[in-house]
């Protein structure tokens, strides 16, 4: 991975920006010179400042996802990442810890909100992107949804729908490269971060496992600011370590 020291993004969408990790990356941004970020929320929660364009999305409506996308049309962003993700179901669903355990309707939401909300969210915006210069497409995704590194199992909706995610963003990558031979999709696991979704599975943590959101943004903006055309499609943990499928 090639260090990247000019300046960029310069312009970013940031899908998720009032959630923990999704906002402390919006702030580091700010403070890094990105002149311009459009800070999307699925709560509705209006989020202001210098710079910054807000919005709000549904991520189980294309509508929503499509006009967001519309809305930067004019002047598009250089950086799409996507801070969304459900661990817990708002119904206060959990992950399974067995194949009993399985529940078609939960499993649906999953999906819905971890792999199928992300694609729709990367169908648009591919249309509005710049066809030149450096572009990048990150969402947040999961070391429990790689292959190679399952030993426990369980978890079974979760770990799917981000496998899912990782295939999709492989194949984001591939159709964006065609476009712009600089432009590329990622996925990033952010550690355990002391965030909501985290929240009900801290108990048991080794000590010093747990990260802040803004040490999490830190790490993650510097996985963005290395990865390159040769990484497109991968998904790297926070610390810069490719995991493998």
């Amino acid at each position: 991975m090639a260090d990247k020291t000019a300046l960029w993004p310069q312009k970013a969408a940031i899908f998720g920006a009032s959630g923990g990790i999704g906002n402390a990356v919006m702030q580091q941004l700010r403070r890094a010179g990105c002149a311009k970020i459009y800070a999307g929320s699925r709560s509705g929660h209006v989020i202001e400042g210098s710079g910054i364009t807000p919005f709000h999305f549904d991520l189980e409506s294309e509508s929503s996802l499509r006009e967001a996308a519309e809305m930067m049309r004019l002047d598009p962003p250089q950086l799409v990442f996507v801070a969304t993700g459900a661990l817990t179901l708002d119904d206060g669903s959990e992950p399974e810890k067995s194949l009993s355990s399985i529940d078609p309707q939960a499993m649906m939401k999953s999906f819905a909100i971890n792999a199928i909300g992300p694609a729709l969210i990367a169908k648009y915006c591919a249309l509005i992107f710049p066809r030149e210069g450096r572009v990048v497409f990150a969402a947040l995704s999961a070391r429990v949804a790689s292959m190679d590194d399952n030993r426990i199992g369980g978890w079974h909706s979760y770990r799917a729908s981000k496998a899912a995610l990782n295939m999709l963003l492989r194949n984001v990558g591939i159709e964006m490269n065609r476009r712009n031979d600089q432009a590329f999709a990622i996925g990033v696991h952010p550690g355990t971060v002391d965030t909501r979704l985290s929240e009900p599975f801290q108990k048991n943590l080794p000590q010093g496992q747990l990260q802040t959101a803004a040490q999490s943004a830190a790490h993650i903006i510097s996985v963005l600011n290395q990865c390159d055309a040769e990484d497109n499609g991968h998904l790297f943990a926070w610390d810069g370590q490719r995991i493998p499928y």
